[in-house]
């Protein structure tokens, strides 16, 4: 089958949604299928596209086997709205004119990412050109995330604009996929015909099982991801002082907070916390087998989000302190494989490692049950094999680009003996917690 991915996120970007794309096109590549991915220049974190790829309209390379076509885009990581703007409509502006690499490659499905929304639209006007189904993957809902995040207002043009192209697209597309159960009910009611739960999760096979941090010494607390404002690290530095609870924090990773919690940290030195730069996909594994546990805090709950950081805990056996809401810290303590508290409750987090510091079996039995986790529930080769034979079953041969045939109703509903928990799969609506009201419903 071929398959081709349109993302303005890959690798060699850091971040949750570039690992989670690349390995899934490269574990569908394994399987058999023949990929390629069209994105942008790399740009992210920083927001300056990368030294090499600079001066460039488009660039043609090939990445562990995957042939990846790139194109132009505004880079910017600014917080203002124009900036911001420009960079998402700049890509799904510049990428159309990938139709004709695309033309040549014939995939017979076009996987495109969003966010950004608008680039759903370039993927639906290629895949109608071109006659390839479309499969919208959903890693947030815009403009839901954006009026949660206080971005846009509900009664603003602009976002009744965004809330039709939503649901435009939705129904446009011959699959949805969704990254949490609350994802993938919301986009059902929203007008997606067929949709499948396609977590993020872990190859556990990365994670050596035996440890490598040494015994004695102070327990090693560790946080590896972006250092953005919805994660509050620098908040945390202020509020836990970590030296008088008897533990090490060793923070990794950049962002828009990596200044100021550099600054502090040179300010405010002896209260334990350790600043590491950022650190790649390849690290990941060999930092968290010399820690004890990770903190995944989320400052503001955002509707279907789940932190991708939980997952890559799990396969290392590190029990979690999570600080946040929603659907991430329903995983954590529904399997408990850690400790949860409210979003910027810091005495709860000093609890929390203060219970993990006290309780050593329930410690070893949350270490075994992130494992199991990750071995059975969140297994993500196991998940790609999945995918790839639904869609082999579902969408192989006959082409569609949307329209009528576009959306097709596939009736391929799975018992809920036959759902391995936490794998992908379409489901029946009763398994999902209930998405909120439409916008604009009445609804408080």
């Amino acid at each position: 089958m071929k398959i081709a991915l349109l993302t303005q996120y890959y690798k060699p970007e850091m971040g949750a949604p570039q690992n989670r794309l690349y390995e899934m096109m490269a574990g569908l590549k394994r399987l058999g299928n023949e990929v390629q991915v069209v994105t942008g220049m790399p740009n992210y974190p920083t927001g300056s596209v990368f030294k090499e790829y600079r001066r460039k309209f488009s660039r043609k390379e090939v990445i562990d086997g995957i042939e990846v076509k790139r194109y132009w885009l505004y880079a910017s990581n600014s917080k203002k709205a124009l900036p911001r703007i420009l960079n998402m409509l700049s890509f799904s502006v510049s990428s159309f004119f990938s139709i004709g690499y695309l033309r040549k490659k014939r995939p017979d499905v076009l996987i495109v990412e969003s966010p950004p929304l608008t680039l759903c639209l370039t993927a639906w006007m290629i895949s109608r050109l071109l006659g390839i189904k479309l499969v919208s993957n959903i890693s947030d809902l815009w403009p839901l995330s954006a009026k949660e995040l206080g971005a846009l207002s509900e009664k603003s043009f602009l976002y009744r604009a965004l809330e039709k192209t939503e649901s435009f697209i939705y129904r446009k597309s011959a699959l949805c996929m969704g990254q949490s159960a609350q994802i993938v009910e919301y986009i059902r009611q929203h007008g997606g015909k067929s949709v499948y739960l396609f977590r993020n999760g872990v190859d556990p096979g990365r994670f050596p099982e035996t440890p490598s941090r040494k015994e004695g010494g102070k327990f090693r607390i560790v946080y590896a991801g972006l250092l953005g404002f919805a994660q509050g690290i620098l908040d945390i530095c202020r509020n836990v002082d970590f030296a008088a609870l008897g533990v090490e924090f060793h923070i990794y990773g950049a962002g828009g907070e990596q200044a100021g919690i550099e600054r502090y940290l040179a300010q405010n030195p002896g209260k334990g916390i350790f600043y590491h730069g950022k650190a790649g996909r390849e690290e990941i594994p060999g930092i968290l087998s010399q820690a004890d546990a990770t903190l995944v805090p989320l400052v503001k709950n955002i509707f279907g989000a789940v932190p991708s950081k939980i997952y890559e805990s799990m396969a290392a056996g590190l029990p979690i302190i999570f600080s946040g809401e929603g659907e991430g810290r329903k995983i954590v303590e529904d399997h408990d494989i850690g400790w949860g508290s409210d979003s910027k409750d810091y005495a709860g987090i000093a609890r929390n490692i203060r219970a993990f510091m006290e309780n050593p079996e329930e410690v070893a039995r949350k270490s075994r049950n992130c494992r199991e986790c990750a071995s059975n529930l969140f297994n993500r080769p196991k998940q790609i094999e999945a995918l790839d034979k639904f869609f082999k079953e579902t969408l192989s041969g006959g082409k569609s680009g949307g329209g009528k045939s576009g959306g097709g109703s596939f009736r391929r509903w799975l018992p809920p003996a036959e759902i391995p928990p936490g794998l992908g799969g379409i489901f029946p609506q009763r398994q999902f917690p209930s998405a909120p009201a439409p916008l604009g419903s009445g609804s408080p």
